[in-house]
């Protein structure tokens, strides 16, 4: 897939020179990263460089000892992550964090509300067509679906929430190949929406292939950052930095 071309309009999401503690351990280390209106960003790095304490520390799941985190200009370093996310933020956990006790007809209604702007772009028909698998499983409990089955879940319940943003972390992780590459034609079928995206996936190539621009994690820093085109064609950088 070729990326959606990066906005040049103003900033959706911000992090401005971001430093996180967690358990007394100092985890980012000034890190910076911009998403723009209808961008996608891929976050890379071996596991315990601090992608997933990024995203926590965005969504305010995680704070920062010191810099800010922005939406569309606004301080939000501090806010709730209830408040943050009903600025248009959709968020796809490590994990999928489903609720395994709801039918798939639950999980996705309960998360329903329209966007910042008040619209509902992304009905249940709509993420049902996009996830035609759900379709045939909607009397189904959360726990009696497959890994794949469950990703999708999860994401279609973050689309309910109809976000500006969608931060998926580790996307494809412990899915069989066949259900990898399904969940890579419907984040495609997202981005053709023009909807702005990070994405977190140990797969680079995956990654670079289907976003705009690309931030490589090392140690709680910024390494590496740079449209995903040009990053592409550093795949040896690549693979000495993730270890793959």
């Amino acid at each position: 897939m070729t990326p959606v071309a990066a906005s040049n309009g103003p900033a959706l999401l911000e992090a401005v020179d971001l430093h996180t503690a967690l358990g007394g351990h100092h985890v980012l280390r000034g890190v910076s990263l911009t998403v723009r209106s209808g961008e996608a960003v891929g976050l890379l790095g071996r596991n315990g460089m601090g992608k997933t304490t990024l995203i926590r520390t965005l969504i305010g799941l995680a704070r920062a000892r010191s810099g800010q985190v922005r939406i569309r200009g606004r301080d939000c370093t501090a806010e709730r992550t209830d408040r943050i996310v009903r600025l248009g933020i959709g968020y796809v956990p490590e994990g999928r964090a489903i609720f395994p006790t709801l039918t798939v007809r639950e999980n996705l209604v309960m998360a329903a509300r329209p966007g910042p702007d008040g619209r509902r772009p992304w009905t249940l028909e709509r993420v049902l067509a996009v996830f035609p698998r759900l379709t045939q499983r909607l009397r189904f409990g959360g726990q009696q679906l497959s890994g794949g089955e469950q990703q999708m879940l999860a994401i279609g319940r973050a689309l309910m929430t109809n976000p500006e943003l969608l931060i998926l972390d580790e996307a494809t992780e412990g899915l069989a190949p066949l259900i990898v590459r399904e969940i890579w034609d419907i984040i495609s079928q997202i981005r053709a929406g023009l909807m702005a995206a990070i994405v977190v996936d140990r797969n680079f190539r995956s990654v670079l292939a289907h976003t705009d621009q690309c931030v490589v994690l090392q140690k709680g820093q910024v390494v590496l950052s740079g449209t995903s085109a040009e990053l592409a064609g550093r795949e040896s950088e690549l693979t000495a930095l993730l270890g793959v």
